[in-house]
């Protein structure tokens, strides 16, 4: 098998006239003429051409008599704002041929090429295993999406009970964004378990063998991803509800303490009210009075202090 690299999309045709040639061609946002060439060259499906360059396709795999057309996307967290990031690939593949189309800039191949470049006794098996490395890194990088994920939501949820926070704010804004994160993985993840399933069953692209046990090993993976996938996003959902929760019972806790205190006020404001009148009443005109209305004071504010601690309204 001879591989080749660095050559012009022009030479597609030359080099496939040799049978012992496989092809990766790796597209950056390729305009349509370019793709139109691969068309004639490599026998692509005007359909898989339409749809490979449009952009927000969902995770699938497509069957065309000559090849295979397969849409992914990569996942990673931004390092700055924690938010998650999605980078959408396209890939066309045949028993001969690797085509690998970026919509985008930030899915890295390097470690795809370092990992074929790692085991060149397993490159025998032609674009099987090439396309096996792409999906691996494809997968695992949303694995480890998954899983920063999950600590976040973990730090949230200690946040959430924490008594001392005193603003409430950014916890909620950090949640409903990881709850829209979750989502999003949750839609290029999920269809990723099929993908890969359908590939064990196909004949356009042989993966049986010695190929069979790594693609059901990436399939397991997959299914292992979008299966912590549903339970984060179970997970977040309960824990939006949670927030709910916590904050009316904060809320209640506070209308306590503001009416216990209310109530404890107005009772300086009905004695003094009360002494205050134009009309005689014990102890008017001396001084008992006052000592009567501030002993009234003190003794009715300290019992109902005690009485709303006792029941824990204070």
């Amino acid at each position: 098998m001879c591989t080749l690299v660095d050559f012009p999309v022009d030479d597609v045709a030359k080099h496939l006239a040799d049978p012992a040639t496989v092809i990766w061609l790796d597209l950056y946002q390729p305009s349509p003429e370019d793709m139109t060439m691969l068309e004639a060259d490599v026998g692509l499906h005007e359909l898989a051409i339409g749809e490979c360059l449009d952009k927000g396709q969902r995770p699938s795999l497509n069957r065309y008599p000559e090849h295979l057309s397969l849409d992914a996307y990569g996942a990673a967290l931004d390092p700055e704002s924690s938010a998650l990031m999605l980078f959408e690939i396209a890939v066309f593949c045949n028993d001969r041929v690797l085509i690998t189309v970026r919509k985008d800039c930030g899915l890295d191949l390097e470690p795809v090429v370092a990992g074929w470049d790692a085991s060149p006794e397993q490159t025998r098996h032609g674009v099987a295993y090439l396309l096996y490395g792409l999906l691996d890194h494809i997968v695992n990088g949303q694995f480890q999406a998954v899983r920063q994920l999950d600590e976040a939501v973990d730090d949230l949820e200690e946040q959430l009970f924490d008594a001392r926070r005193s603003n409430a704010q950014p916890v909620q804004q950090r949640l409903f964004q990881l709850r829209r994160d979750l989502i999003a993985l949750r839609r290029v993840v999920k269809p990723m378990e099929e993908v890969v399933e359908s590939l064990l069953n196909q004949d356009v692209l042989a993966v049986g063998g010695t190929m069979a046990p790594y693609y059901q090993k990436l399939h397991d993976h997959a299914m292992r991803a979008a299966d912590w996938t549903d339970a984060l996003h179970d997970l977040a959902a309960t824990t939006v509800q949670t927030n709910l929760i916590t904050q009316a019972n904060r809320l209640n806790t506070i209308m306590k303490k503001v009416t216990s205190w209310a109530a404890i006020i107005a009772v300086p404001t009905a004695i003094t009210g009360f002494y205050g009148q134009n009309l005689p009443y014990p102890g008017y005109g001396s001084a008992s009075g006052m000592f009567v209305s501030t002993g009234l004071i003190a003794v009715l504010s300290v019992l109902l202090y005690t009485v709303f601690k006792r029941n824990d309204w204070l």
